[in-house]
């Protein structure tokens, strides 16, 4: 049998041309049916549209990229002190426990002086842009920041008071206030 296996090996083979030709074929149908030619007209078109619209989108790119890039501009130009005045913040805040220690004598010269420099670094950070965050009525966690509570007659989240004062610049968040927040009686006793 082994014989008759290796005859038949020997019999039948294909030459090697027709073999990959007929394979080429079988691989590929469109190689058997040309096709269809388009008209240079309409070939011509479907570039031109092609193209037109490439610039297109090239064009509204480049607007997205100056409206963004003008954006950015005005923002850092906005914000450019911002970190100069968050560390300017805690001077402000030792003035103010200074004016407060020399609040006990308002007719003292040092008074009358810390009081004038206190007037001109408040019109320096409005002109900056920066206002003081306002601390009345219930607590805002996007704008206070909580650092105690003590119980109330107030209705709980009721702000008591300020430990420090805090600041935004134009309308991003400079430095959140610290504020002692009411809470409810029971909870204080329990």
């Amino acid at each position: 049998m082994q014989q008759d296996d290796s005859q038949k090996q020997t019999e039948t083979p294909a030459p090697p041309e027709e073999t990959e030709a007929t394979a080429a074929v079988e691989e590929t149908p469109e190689a058997i049916e040309p096709a269809p030619e388009l008209d240079p007209w309409e070939q011509l078109e479907a570039e031109a549209a092609k193209w037109k619209d490439t610039s297109l989108r090239t064009a509204a790119e480049m607007d997205n990229l100056r409206k963004r890039t003008a954006r950015e501009r005005e923002e850092a130009i906005r914000y450019a002190n911002q970190r100069l005045l968050e560390e300017l913040l805690p001077v402000i805040d030792n003035f103010e426990m200074g004016m407060q220690a020399a609040a006990q004598d308002t007719s003292s010269m040092i008074y009358i002086g810390m009081d004038m420099v206190r007037k001109q670094l408040n019109d320096f950070l409005s002109n900056q842009g920066v206002e003081e965050i306002p601390c009345k009525g219930q607590f805002d966690p996007n704008l206070h920041d909580a650092v105690s509570q003590e119980p109330s007659d107030q209705p709980e989240g009721e702000i008591l008071r300020v430990t420090r004062r805090g600041f935004k610049i134009r309308d991003r968040l400079l430095r959140p206030a610290s504020v002692i927040v009411a809470a409810k009686q029971a909870e204080a006793e329990a």
